[in-house]
């Protein structure tokens, strides 16, 4: 990956390169052969200094052919397109196959790989993009094209036409000394990314609240407090622990009564990644000023703009237009969920002034007269909602409704955990079409959150079939028993499969432009529109059964689950809204007025939300900057914006699945090949507007969100 997310080249020939150890290249299946074949990783035998040696090697490899591309003295032809692809194929298939293992289960050995490598790996995507040379044999291609001397069809003249884009964009044409310093710039930031996740991981455990008296939880399920007791006992403590999860808003405070451990909770969440051992600070302000001195040396006026320009928004101003004000109506309608929920809790708990710590249990603890037709509560939901059942009956069935894909279970292919379990998929004709590897069970030495990799990337050029991971956070079960999932882990479990479908459903020619490698502004796109099947009333009647009796959910509690779809829809919009504006200002920023000094972070994210007319104690962004990963290590600086861009083109998408059948094969079939096949192998926006015959039109997000008055 270079450091804005972009897949390096990523491509395999059938057999291997002459540049390629052949141990490497039978561990990662690199030399598997036929249509009827996976490249699963044999994660078995690849243990983690394996794991570094195979991308040491497949970064020689690279070396290797790309110079061999610089040097060659023939006049270059659509075959320079082929040689690029390949150049990178061990390195990228070692990287994805190592990153996956260690997203999922960290230990020392893997943060030190990735702390040792990646200032190695940023040094070689600086000399791939900064070599004048190998510039020089693609421009000297499009000159041939232009000049109708070499024939490129349209995949060939949009993959060209990228290459010399992110070339350019990279800093090729910039003076020598300019150059050198994008490198130093570039290679520091690689190393910041990497020891930000590490610390985040173990900053994360470093915050679990230490709860000795049972007291404290009352409130909680006789499950969730057993998950409790067996933290404490993995942390060597008496007692319980209760764990952190990646956000702000932590699902537990929906339920503890005892009002002292809310607090203690709450503010662990917000304080972390501040301690001495785990302050991550320093990372983030030197982060921020790092990428400040790369986009004025590349021509920008701040980083977020260099962002925006890679993406479909293309320019900050549009991008705030939107944010902002979607972020104001949002905060308008959080503060009038806040009277409305301040006069429960003083009903609840006379005499105490309403907290931010409180608001989850209040909303949690509706009047009576107010919820006669509401659910219940989440544990008693739960029961409906057991793991296996909802991905076969429902992630499944839809995708199997919408797109005619099948899935049949491995058990004889080893994951990356042993928690993991892998399906085949097969396309309408009953062909073999690809793999998903699921991983959903909560360690400590696991990344917060849900999100999906690649093994491997579909592509035809090298015959490559698709291999993608899908990984949850969920409580382990207690023997006997199922994992029962909340409804949020429901449609989070959705939304991460329209990732493995983006992936999965890839029909294009080259690796690096397959599946996900989309701008980062369309790329979650996708992902929201599967998340509409969760609440589709026809699959709610086949996955949500109760686990022990087989019975459906009730019909009342499904209406009832419809039509809380809005309820404290300003408090979650305010909450994400926020983090993407406290992105945006880290990153428009001028230099000389970023923070310094670790003590003004606190102080700089206040100052940023009330400038943008968003700041409200009561409900905080749904990522403070100490552990907002997404922007300091996984790709989304100054583009976390683009869940809200995505979500403007998905609720368009959404009104057109309404207006043409819903969840049927002639709908998705339409969906699959005009969107999720082509990936980012030519123009994302120009397909979308083929698709649904014009821009997106904001006005179903506002709708929506219950913002359509703003």
């Amino acid at each position: 990956m270079d450091e804005n997310g972009r897949r390096l080249p990523d491509a395999a020939h059938k057999g291997k390169s002459p540049n390629m150890p052949a141990d490497y290249a039978t561990l990662l299946h690199l030399d598997a052969q036929g249509p009827d074949e996976l490249q699963v990783p044999d994660f078995a035998s690849l243990d983690d200094d394996t794991f570094a040696d195979a991308i040491r090697a497949g970064m020689d490899a690279c070396r290797d052919e790309l110079a061999a591309i610089a040097s060659s003295s023939q006049a270059p032809t659509a075959d320079l397109l082929r040689a690029w692809e390949h150049a990178a194929r061990l390195l990228t298939r070692a990287e994805l196959a190592f990153s996956t293992a260690k997203s999922a289960d960290t230990n020392p050995r893997r943060d030190q790989i990735m702390q040792e490598l990646s200032p190695q790996l940023s040094r070689l995507t600086s000399s791939i993009w900064l070599n004048e040379t190998l510039y020089a044999r693609f421009t000297s291609l499009d000159e041939r094209a232009q000049a109708d001397e070499v024939a490129l069809d349209d995949q060939d003249a949009w993959l060209l036409s990228e290459t010399l884009r992110l070339f350019r964009r990279h800093g090729v044409a910039l003076p020598a000394s300019d150059r050198e310093t994008l490198r130093e710039i570039d290679e520091r930031l690689a190393t910041l990314g990497a020891r930000f996740d590490a610390l985040i991981t173990a900053g994360r455990a470093a915050s679990a609240v230490h709860i000795a008296d049972p007291a404290g939880l009352v409130g909680l399920s006789d499950d969730q407090i057993a998950a409790a007791k067996a933290a404490a006992e993995r942390f060597g403590w008496t007692g319980y622990a209760l764990e952190l999860v990646n956000t702000t808003g932590q699902p537990l405070l929906d339920h503890l009564d005892n009002r002292d451990t809310r607090q203690l909770l709450f503010e662990a969440s917000v304080g972390r990644g501040r301690t001495s051992e785990t302050d991550l600070r320093p990372l983030i302000i030197e982060t921020a000023q790092l990428r400040a001195r790369k986009a004025a040396l590349l021509g920008f006026e701040h980083y977020a703009a260099y962002a925006a320009d890679n993406g479909c928004a293309k320019t900050t101003p549009a991008i705030m237009h939107l944010l902002t004000r979607v972020a104001q109506a949002a905060d308008r309608n959080a503060r009038r969920e806040a009277d409305v929920l301040e006069a429960r809790f003083v009903e609840l708990v006379p005499d105490e002034i309403f907290q931010a710590w409180d608001w989850q249990w209040t909303a949690a603890h509706p009047r009576p007269s107010d919820s006669a037709d509401a659910l219940p509560d989440e544990a008693t939901l739960s029961q409906y909602l057991p793991f296996e059942q909802v991905l076969e009956h429902g992630v499944f069935a839809a995708a199997t409704a919408l797109y005619g894909i099948t899935f049949a279970r491995r058990d004889d292919v080893v994951g990356y955990t042993p928690d993991c379990r892998f399906y085949e998929v097969h396309d309408t004709d009953g062909s073999l079409m690809a793999g998903v590897m699921f991983d959903p069970y909560a360690r400590t030495t696991k990344g917060g959150g849900a999100w999906m990799t690649s093994l491997v990337v579909q592509n035809h050029l090298f015959g490559e079939l698709p291999v993608v991971t899908n990984n949850c956070n969920l409580p382990r079960p207690v023997p006997g028993a199922p994992t029962l999932m909340t409804w949020d882990e429901v449609t989070t479990l959705f939304h991460e499969f329209g990732h493995d479908l983006h992936g999965m459903l890839s029909d294009v020619r080259y690796p690096s432009v397959a599946g996900t490698n989309t701008p980062r502004d369309f790329v979650e796109y996708p992902s929201q529109v599967n998340e509409i099947w969760a609440w589709e009333p026809a699959l709610i009647s086949q996955y949500a059964r109760h686990w022990q009796t087989g019975e459906p959910m009730p019909t009342a509690w499904v209406e009832a689950l419809a039509a809380s779809r809005h309820v404290g829809e300003g408090y979650a919009a305010c909450e994400i809204y926020q983090a993407m504006l406290l992105d945006q200002a880290w990153h428009q920023t001028p230099l000389d007025d970023l923070p310094t000094d670790p003590a003004e972070v606190d102080a700089f994210e206040e100052a940023a939300l009330q400038r943008y007319g968003v700041w409200f104690p009561l409900v905080p962004p749904r990522y403070r900057s100490c552990y907002f990963t997404h922007i300091w290590s996984h790709g989304y600086a100054a583009g976390y914006y683009g869940y809200l861009w995505s979500e403007v083109m998905d609720a368009d998408t959404a009104a057109w699945f309404a207006e043409h059948g819903g969840l049927s094969r002639q709908s998705g079939e339409i969906f699959r090949r005009q969107l999720l096949a082509v990936g980012g192998s030519r123009d994302v926006m120009a397909a979308y507007r083929d698709f649904r015959g014009a821009d997106p039109d904001p006005v179903h997000l506002l709708r929506r969100r219950g913002l359509e008055t703003a």
